[in-house]
């Protein structure tokens, strides 16, 4: 029966153009897998080390505690001048004034020994102090002057003396009349002493002695309830002009061209600037 024979299934139908993945010229839609670099396990070693604490070191520290102390410096310093600065410009604060207008010299004998081993100055000077207050806001507290009449130049000492502490008002001039600096005892000399004063003193026949006066104290300004610390301070005087007083009547030194000035007079250590 030719109606039962067998035929062998149809083959499946080739693919298309269309059917086949596009590939380009020497390219190809295909991607290499991707490489990951390798990683070493982390443990719990490594876990430790990296949240344990360490402690700041001695130069840190250090280092923290110069910048601290150099800023705070710095602003109290700008503080300060900020209020030095206002305080000028509100009062316009000025240094006393000083004057000698009279200096007598009562004696001024210097004598030597027999044989020129021994020589002794004796002296007695009086002088008259004037001191001005020109601030309308301060008060000048003055401790006791320390009084030296030396000569000029050279600076040998002829006398030396006192004058006792005072306070000077607001806008106010104090004077000192009388105020004896002498050497209640006769003083004696070394060899280079005597040789500067025995040439000052024959100066011109003995007369054009030049001297000056030296003081020496503490000041402490006053505003109201405020004060400051107490301040060192040197007046000198120069441009005195007298001689040795012959008979028993005193010379009276020129005070034409004296003048004064204040010098503060810093202590550090042993050290006075």
């Amino acid at each position: 029966m030719a109606d039962d024979k067998e035929f062998p299934p149809p083959k499946p139908p080739a693919p298309t153009a269309a059917a086949l993945p596009s590939v380009s010229a020497g390219k190809s839609n295909l991607q290499p897998p991707r490489q990951y670099p390798y990683r070493q396990p982390f443990s719990r070693n490594q876990q430790h080390r990296r949240r344990r604490w360490k402690p700041p070191s001695g130069r840190r520290i250090c280092c923290c505690c110069c910048f601290w102390s150099l800023l705070v410096l710095l602003v109290a310093a700008l503080i300060i001048s900020v209020a030095a600065v206002a305080l000028y410009v509100l009062y316009h604060p000025s240094p006393p004034s000083f004057a000698v207008p009279s200096l007598r010299i009562h004696r001024l004998n210097l004598t030597t020994s027999s044989d020129s081993s021994v020589s002794h100055l004796s002296s007695l000077f009086n002088l008259t102090l004037i001191t001005q207050n020109p601030n309308s806001h301060f008060t000048f507290d003055y401790n006791p002057f320390s009084v030296t009449i030396v000569t000029d130049p050279g600076e040998y000492l002829l006398g030396n003396g006192t004058i006792p502490a005072f306070s000077s008002g607001e806008k106010n001039q104090t004077s000192f009349r009388a105020i004896v600096v002498t050497s209640t005892e006769a003083r004696e000399l070394d060899v280079t002493e005597v040789s500067g004063i025995r040439s000052v003193l024959k100066r011109k026949g003995g007369s054009g002695l030049d001297l000056k006066v030296v003081m020496d104290t503490k000041v402490e300004i006053s505003m109201g309830k405020l004060k400051t610390r107490k301040v060192g301070i040197r007046v000198s005087c120069d441009g005195f002009k007298g001689s040795v007083p012959r008979g028993k009547g005193p010379s009276m030194a020129s005070t034409d061209k004296s003048k004064c000035k204040v010098d503060l007079r810093i202590k550090i250590w042993n050290w006075t600037f």
